[in-house]
């Protein structure tokens, strides 16, 4: 009876005459809409029936892809396209599960065309809304299945390059449909992001000639007509813009991993690419996460080749100048000290041409010019993070790389290579000031007071008075960038002499009253600094243009009436005028700052008008209302031991220098003796000792522990009262002596025994003579 049942047409199910119906004899004909109308309308009105229709479906598309009557998976799979479109019942969910397994059915085939035809629904399906949750619903396969898509290597290349298509298309529809749904397991797990982000990099790496045209998400009129490599920059924006807080380093990570494995750093131009895609689409307050990520990444680099380390360097320089102002993050110091940490050891393996601290022979070869353009990179990489920074916290900064910088005789050589010492100590310290040149570029500040603190100010300045001509020259770059603050520097890149100033367009505003303190706490060391920079012999042309813009930005910016007589008193000492056109045009800066200048041997006979007249100008002065008594001084530096101690050599010299410093500055310098000085023996003596005397403090604590654990309670009892009456004794002297009343001016009085003693006489009753009363 029940096969009877089967093949009466008029006895089967409702909803399989339905179905059924909708498949045309000739599947040429494609879907038929009037019956495909009433499948609809009767889903509609019998959501229960919904699942046994997609089951139904799912049944007849199994057997036609079996029997490879691929028109009917067509129809087939137009027909759920169209309920999944018009149903959003409770009852949808088990619809789904029947539709996922048809599509997974496609997805499995070894036809490309079905592969595309189960991607585009699941594309279809993945833009739908539900209404209900599935708790269920499981798409570890498709994100599987399309990443291999993605990789797909099929012969004919626009097949290929459709079925990859289709894989991007389908990896954007599982994000789609998961990213917001809580109870789908979560997409931004490393073991789905691990399949997700390397697909898309594969395909975006086949159009790395064309670069990233925007910085919003691309938006394609006509996305059929996309390449692959466009079409994935545009899911991999949406990827990232989906992903929040606690998922950036999840969708990071792969990045990183992939552009190790495939040597994509030493190209730089693709992993720069990848990550202006990262920073233009994450939010902007996420930024400081993918910095950290690629800090930490350069970090477990620090042993690759230069080559791989410059291009994660490089990347970092692109994302901090596409980053807001929180790109640094919270950890501002942390961030540039992680890459002084690079540019040192960079610097390490120039010396000694090994990766292994040992200095072994290393398997790698490093080569000095590769190692050369990383330090660079760093050095501009420090300078475009510190663009991000306000003024409060680039001034920590510079206080940071300024301690970071060795001093000689006083910080440990760079390296244990033998003579390798004093070059790496050189070497760092030209690569920390010219880190400090880049902090410093562009810094605007109100208070210079805070801008150059002693603790910054100071160390800078000795660094003026060093040997290497390089160095003092950097340091002079510092003090124009941070003394600058109306940019006119570039105005005074031409020395001559102007007579009327007003055709440079100075900007020029009146001094602060921070400024002013600011001067009379450090203009007389500025003052020497300067006077000593001019005399030493191994300064070039470079030197004496920095120096004259120095001191032409001191008198704009920080010029009081007194800073204006001093500037003019260390010119009269510098000498460097209307005569000297005439006589001595060599004197004269046209002629001294070009490349050949002409000098006689000696400028012994130099006198009368070529040289400042101090009387003329102390007369221009006096008529402008200046105080010019101080222009009778001459200027004479006053040399201190600070001054030469940046070119000091050995350990030993600076500490005696520092011993009689402290001698010198004492109130009571006359009745010292003379500063001890301390040699290697003194030091190594003084350490023995202090040994000795911690084993000391050591032992008596413990017998002092071990006496109270040990020891009965009335000994204990006896010492403890011992020391108070010994404390008692020391007080009651104390008050004897405090308490005593003075001597009365009424005299004295004998006592009984015929000793003479004091009568005391209150306060208000002593009688005072009456030039100490008011």
């Amino acid at each position: 009876m029940t096969g009877v049942c089967g093949c009466c047409g008029a006895l089967r199910p409702r909803y399989k005459r339905l179905v059924d119906n909708i498949f045309p004899e000739d599947p040429e004909d494609g879907l038929v809409k009037a019956n495909m109308e009433k499948l609809t309308f009767y889903a509609l009105s019998a959501p229960e029936k919904l699942d046994r229709i997609g089951a139904y479906l799912s049944e007849r598309l199994s057997r036609d892809v079996a029997r490879h009557r691929y028109g009917y998976v067509c129809i087939a799979m137009e027909a759920l396209d169209q309920l999944l479109m018009a149903c959003h019942c409770q009852s949808i969910n088990l619809f789904v599960e029947s539709f996922l397994k048809m599509v997974r059915k496609l997805l499995e085939a070894d036809k490309p065309n079905l592969q595309i035809l189960g991607t585009n629904s699941f594309v279809k399906f993945a833009n739908i809304e539900e209404d209900t949750a599935s708790y269920h619903r499981s798409y570890d396969f498709f994100v599987s299945r399309f990443s291999e898509m993605c990789h797909s290597s099929y012969e004919d290349p626009d097949i290929r390059t459709k079925i990859r298509m289709a894989g991007i298309n389908g990896l954007q529809g599982v994000v789609r449909k998961t990213v917001n749904d809580d109870l789908q397991s979560n997409i931004w797990d490393p073991q789905h992001m691990d399949k997700i982000v390397p697909s898309l990099l594969f395909n975006l790496q086949s159009g790395e000639g064309t670069e990233s045209r925007s910085p919003s998400p691309l938006q394609a009129s006509e996305k059929e007509k996309e390449s692959p490599a466009e079409l994935t920059e545009r899911c991999f924006r949406e990827l990232l813009g989906r992903a929040a807080y606690g998922n950036i380093k999840n969708a990071v990570t792969p990045v990183l991993m992939h552009l190790d494995n495939h040597s994509l750093w030493e190209g730089k131009t693709f992993a720069v690419r990848c990550f202006k895609i990262i920073m233009y689409s994450i939010q902007s307050q996420h930024s400081h996460l993918v910095i950290q990520q690629l800090l930490g990444h350069l970090d477990a680099n620090s042993k690759n080749s230069a080559t791989v380390r410059a291009g994660i360097v490089e990347v970092l320089l692109e994302a901090a100048a596409i980053a807001s102002s929180g790109s640094v993050g919270p950890t501002v110091l942390e961030v540039f000290n992680t890459l002084l940490r690079q540019l040192r050891l960079s610097v390490d393996y120039e010396l000694t041409g090994s990766y292994d601290a040992s200095g072994n022979i290393g398997i790698k070869i490093i080569k000095t010019h590769e190692e050369r353009q990383l330090q660079e990179a760093v050095i501009r990489t420090i300078g475009s993070f510190a663009n991000t920074l306000p003024t409060y916290q680039r001034s920590e900064v510079m206080l940071f790389i300024m301690g970071k910088i060795p001093v000689p005789g006083v910080h440990p050589a760079l390296t244990n290579a033998g003579s390798g010492g004093c070059e790496g100590t050189r070497m760092i310290q030209i690569m920390l000031l010219k880190s400090l040149v880049q902090v410093t570029t562009g810094f605007q500040t109100t208070n210079m007071l805070t801008a150059l603190p002693n603790s910054f100010l100071e160390p800078l300045l000795s660094f003026s008075l060093m040997e290497d001509p390089e160095v003092r020259l950097l340091v002079l770059t510092i003090l124009l960038s941070v003394i600058d603050r109306h940019d006119n520097t570039p105005k005074f890149s031409s020395i001559s002499i102007i007579s009327d100033i007003s055709v440079l367009k100075l900007k020029v505003d009146k001094c602060s009253r921070q400024d002013n303190l600011f001067m009379k706490k450090h203009a007389q060391q500025l003052y020497r600094h300067i006077y000593l920079a001019c005399k030493e012999q191994s300064s070039g042309p470079q030197h004496f243009e920095t120096l004259y813009t120095l001191l032409a930005l001191i008198s704009m910016e920080l010029a009081n009436e007194e800073v204006v007589v001093d500037l003019i008193r260390l010119a009269l000492a510098l000498q460097v005028i209307e005569m000297r056109q005439k006589e001595v045009p060599f004197l004269l800066p046209e002629d001294v700052f070009i490349e050949n200048p002409k000098l006689p041997a000696s400028l012994e006979k130099l006198e009368g008008d070529v040289l400042f007249q101090q009387s003329k100008i102390t007369e221009v002065l006096g008529g402008s209302g200046y105080n010019t008594d101080r222009l009778a001084t001459p200027y004479i530096p006053q040399f201190t031991d600070e001054d030469r101690l940046s070119k000091r050599k050995s350990i030993g010299e600076t500490i005696s220098l520092q011993v009689e410093v402290e001698s010198r500055n004492s109130p009571e310098k006359e009745e010292r003796t003379p500063a001890e000085e301390i040699t290697f023996e003194t030091l190594k003596n003084a350490i023995v000792d202090s040994v000795g005397m911690e084993e000391q403090e050591r032992e008596r604590r413990r017998q002092v522990v071990e006496k109270f654990q040990k020891a009965p309670f009335e000994e204990i009892a006896a010492h403890c009262g011992a020391r108070a009456t010994l404390l008692q004794s020391k007080l009651n002297q104390i008050f004897e002596i405090t308490i005593r009343p003075p001597p009365s001016p009424s005299g004295t009085i004998s006592s009984g025994y015929g000793q003479t003693q004091s009568r005391s006489v209150p306060v208000y009753e002593m009688k005072f003579p009456d030039l100490c009363v008011y």
